[in-house]
């Protein structure tokens, strides 16, 4: 017999890339959720490997694929009954697809959940710009999907993905200089501006932790906030 705790709603989590980011999302799903007590919030299960291996160096040749870890994790979610199956890592969307075909259990798309943000946000928007990992630069996650919605994207030159933004990752995730990642990321948005970029996407979920100041130059969209909503939206009842 079918219980209704079967029939509840529930959101499978794929993190660990990184651990905090994975806390990040579920902290911004909370926080995102119409709920006054602790019973209508979406029940939530998380696999968290952090050993999955590096997606960005993967995807530059540099190591082995982190795909076969990634399907043990839907595995064990689609196991545990989850509804679908949100994956708060940009980088690992370049496995989308693959992930996909193997199994039935829908998983969102933290891409262009993002992108779509960003029109709903300022519906003339043209040009965005993206501060990311080298491994979703190389990917191109973001071309295809602003494509699909005709939306001009705009990266910061080599140099200061090295210098600024690949630094600012590396403090967050090795608990570095934190005060230098929010510098390095404020000097990474001012570049995207200057480059002709109207709202700026924090497509890496450590990078919204040490976005504050870049606020100020320009609005920074948090894709792990868009994550949320899109699954909020797929999972909650809607009145």
């Amino acid at each position: 017999m079918t219980s209704p705790e079967d029939l509840r709603p529930l959101l499978g989590i794929l993190g660990g890339m990184g651990p905090m980011a994975t806390a990040h999302f579920y902290r911004r799903l909370i926080e995102r959720t119409p709920a006054h007590r602790d019973q209508e919030h979406l029940p939530v299960v998380i696999w968290a490997d952090p050993t999955v291996p590096d997606r960005t160096q993967a995807l530059l040749g540099r190591g082995p694929s982190p795909l076969s870890a990634m399907l043990t994790g839907v595995s064990w979610l689609t196991q545990g009954r989850a509804t679908c199956v949100a994956i708060p890592c940009n980088t690992a969307h370049a496995y989308l697809d693959a992930l996909r075909a193997h199994t039935d259990v829908p998983i969102l798309d933290m891409v262009s959940a993002a992108l779509e943000a960003c029109r709903t946000f300022q519906p003339s928007l043209k040009r965005i710009g993206i501060l990311a990992t080298e491994g979703t630069r190389i990917a191109r996650l973001y071309e295809a999907a602003g494509e699909r919605l005709d939306l001009q994207i705009v990266h910061v030159p080599p140099a200061t993905q090295t210098r600024y933004v690949d630094r600012a990752i590396a403090d967050v995730k090795g608990g570095g200089d934190m005060a230098r990642a929010r510098d390095d990321i404020a000097a990474a948005v001012g570049e995207l501006r200057e480059a002709g970029a109207e709202l700026a996407i924090a497509a890496c979920t450590e990078i919204p932790l040490v976005a504050g100041g870049a606020q100020r130059i320009m609005p920074v969209l948090d894709s792990a906030s868009a994550l949320a909503d899109q699954a909020l939206a797929m999972l909650l009842p809607r009145p």
